[in-house]
């Protein structure tokens, strides 16, 4: 069992930039894919970035290529989301997840196991 926790969520201005972290316990995450959703208020919740358990192969969801960055560390139990040159289209709910599979070209919420409770993003002026 892993229990993923978000934090770093905020609002920002457009243009600013954030850092999400998300924290897992009850499990050493090297055994998982690891990845970043996000859900905006009657949409479904789509995959922003995903990272194998080697950290040699990641996923990035057109929208945020070129502006957003994930990485993790294994020692930690961390994952991390670096976004850059935000926009107001970025505002949603994004969570964490892990699952225990090896990521290839996509990155489909079907594959995850273990979801963290969200963190809020609102970019706005």
């Amino acid at each position: 069992q892993v229990q993923l926790v978000e934090s770093g969520g905020g609002l920002v201005q457009p243009g600013g930039s954030l850092r999400l972290s998300c924290a897992a316990s009850g499990s050493t995450l090297v055994y998982y894919t690891l990845g970043w959703f996000r859900q905006a208020p009657g949409k479904e919740r789509e995959g922003v970035s995903c990272i194998s358990r080697s950290s040699g192969r990641t996923y990035f969801a057109d929208s945020v290529k070129g502006r957003f960055t994930i990485s993790r560390d294994n020692a930690k139990n961390m994952v991390y989301l670096q976004m850059n040159s935000l926009k107001p289209e970025d505002t949603a709910v994004y969570y964490c997840a892990a699952g225990r599979f090896s990521l290839g070209s996509i990155c489909h919420k079907n594959e995850f196991d273990y979801w963290g409770q969200g963190t809020q993003v609102t970019v706005s002026s």
